[in-house]
């Protein structure tokens, strides 16, 4: 399976502009998927921030694992990483994210205010992969429709300052991958998870990958989705032969691409249960 990259010029353009911009804020808050909440951190975001402080915000914690992310949060915890969940479409969003950036910047704030400034919003720049759920996380913080929303990526296509509240003022920026995946793993969960824009990988390799998560991790969850027998889950039968079984089921006949991306779409919605793609155990065993 070739490495799936996506880094077409409009995201290299926003990539240059977050740098120039970066010396405007105080704090940058990056939204991660929290299916995914270590392979969907932008390596690029973190040094063009340098010092600045980050808040890594998982969104699409509706989505994922309770106990998987909790672990997450410990983990980012354990490594001096402010990081929350949020389930984006919740009601106490902008409480939680304000109070956590006045956490942060609890120091930055006292001193501002022991040389006699006068109290001002914090501004933050919000970043992520596409499709993370940007767009209806700021709408949340700002109340209204100000950024088009959309379950594909892409839909936000460059820069803008949004108003929260008096405490917090928002740049949004495009969502952004980077030029090169460390591995080709995190290139095919990216794509799993629809950061990744259609067409710009083959969706059997993925669904091949996302089917074999499936029966790992939500094998119940499969079986029960598309009717399964337990023979047709037997471990000797190859992935590719699961996925056709499961294609004619879906009433496609041997329409194997048609079957791979409704695959992908029940995975990306939640049609399994609560999914997480990734754990700490994992990436510290890999990292070692």
């Amino acid at each position: 399976m070739p490495i799936i990259q996506w880094f077409p010029g409009h995201m290299a353009k926003a990539l240059r502009l977050i740098r120039e911009q970066m010396s405007t804020v105080d704090i940058v808050f990056e939204l991660v998927d929290a299916r995914l909440p270590y392979s969907s951190q932008n390596p690029e975001v973190a040094a063009a921030a340098g010092k600045k402080p980050r808040l890594l915000i998982l969104t699409k914690a509706d989505l994922a694992d309770p106990t998987t992310t909790q672990q997450w949060l410990q983990y980012f915890r354990d490594h001096q990483q402010p990081a929350i969940a949020l389930d984006s479409r919740a009601g106490n969003i902008k409480k939680q994210v304000t109070a956590q950036a006045k956490q942060i910047l609890a120091e930055k704030l006292a001193a501002e205010q022991a040389k006699g400034m006068r109290k001002r919003a914090i501004r933050a720049m919000c970043v992520g992969v596409p499709n993370v759920g940007k767009s209806t996380f700021l709408n949340h913080l700002v109340g209204k429709n100000v950024a088009a929303t959309g379950n594909r990526p892409g839909i936000t296509t460059g820069q803008q300052w949004l108003r929260s509240s008096a405490d917090l003022e928002l740049l949004d920026t495009p969502g952004v991958l980077w030029p090169k995946f460390a591995t080709q793993k995190q290139g095919t969960q990216l794509a799993a998870t629809g950061a990744i824009k259609d067409g710009i990988y083959a969706v059997d390799d993925v669904a091949l990958f996302a089917l074999d998560y499936l029966r790992q991790s939500h094998k119940a969850a499969l079986a029960s989705r598309y009717h399964l027998k337990e023979n047709e889950l037997d471990p000797t039968v190859t992935g590719p032969d699961l996925l056709m079984t499961i294609t004619a089921k879906m009433g496609f006949r041997d329409d194997y691409e048609r079957g791979s991306e409704r695959l992908l779409r029940e995975l990306r919605k939640g049609k399994f249960g609560r999914c997480t793609l990734e754990t700490p155990v994992e990436i510290e065993e890999n990292n070692d």
